[in-house]
């Protein structure tokens, strides 16, 4: 079952636990080799035994009774995530048990181009969720490649809306640019509740912001890009969902 949803300005914002599981081993480190330049106190009270990831998209009602998902997920056992995630995903069960499926939802925002995040996307090489378009950064396209390209971007052509910078969905609900991560990270704002994707991957980037991840495409400008949209959101006294966390949901003040 989906965990418990919150409203923010307006919008019902249910998450979906897509997966839970490490990391593949040909990806997996040593957390300090993970998340580089974190000191001890950075990670006083966290687990530092290992690393499990939760797979989290976000589903958004909003008041005129749209449905947008944020991220699809590591996708079936086929999948471009299938050699390092634990497929198959459960996407569409949690999208069941929050009441939708695949046809209902209008609008896709797709964070980035990582596959365990876009895989998703596409079934049996057709888009997942044919009503939809599929919001993605122009600066993430001209970044992909590999298997994402070919088994995911590609089947989705004709369902792209491609933007660049920030981009208003519906009402209260936007996409703001949050690179570093990849070129074309984008992060999704609904009130003071910003849906993060992979801006913030561990805990230990709440308690410092400098942390780099070891598979960011530009790690100082990630850095950058978190501690500005951390800032952003405690002046809000706001709320981050985040992809990986093992809570959808964490506070911020």
């Amino acid at each position: 079952m989906p965990h418990p949803s919150k409203v923010v300005a307006g919008v019902e914002v249910v998450p979906l636990c897509d997966a839970v599981g490490p990391m593949g081993p040909s990806l997996r480190r040593p957390l300090d080799e993970t998340f580089l330049g974190a000191s001890p106190e950075d990670w006083a009270g966290l687990d530092t035994a290992g690393w499990t990831l939760h797979f989290h998209c976000y589903l958004l009602r909003t008041p005129d009774d749209r449905l947008i998902l944020v991220d699809t997920g590591i996708g079936g056992t086929d999948s471009p995530a299938a050699s390092w995630a634990p497929v198959p995903g459960r996407l569409g069960a949690e999208l069941a048990a929050a009441g939708a499926g695949p046809a209902d939802v209008d609008v896709v925002v797709l964070t980035h181009l990582h596959s365990d995040h876009a895989s998703g996307s596409v079934t049996a090489g057709a888009p997942a969720f044919p009503n939809a378009r599929y919001v993605i950064q122009q600066d993430e396209l001209d970044w992909v490649g590999g298997p994402v390209l070919e088994r995911v971007v590609h089947p989705l052509r004709d369902h792209l809306q491609v933007v660049s910078g920030p981009a208003a969905l519906t009402g209260d609900v936007e996409v703001l640019p949050t690179p570093g991560h990849t070129p074309g990270h984008q992060s999704v704002r609904v009130g003071p509740l910003v849906l993060s994707g992979d801006a913030v991957l561990h805990p230990v980037q709440l308690a410092n912001p400098a942390v780099t991840y070891a598979h960011d495409e530009d790690p100082e400008l990630a850095a950058t890009t978190r501690k500005a949209l951390l800032e952003r959101v405690r002046a809000q006294n706001g709320l981050i969902g985040t992809g990986h966390f093992p809570e959808p949901f964490t506070e911020l003040s």
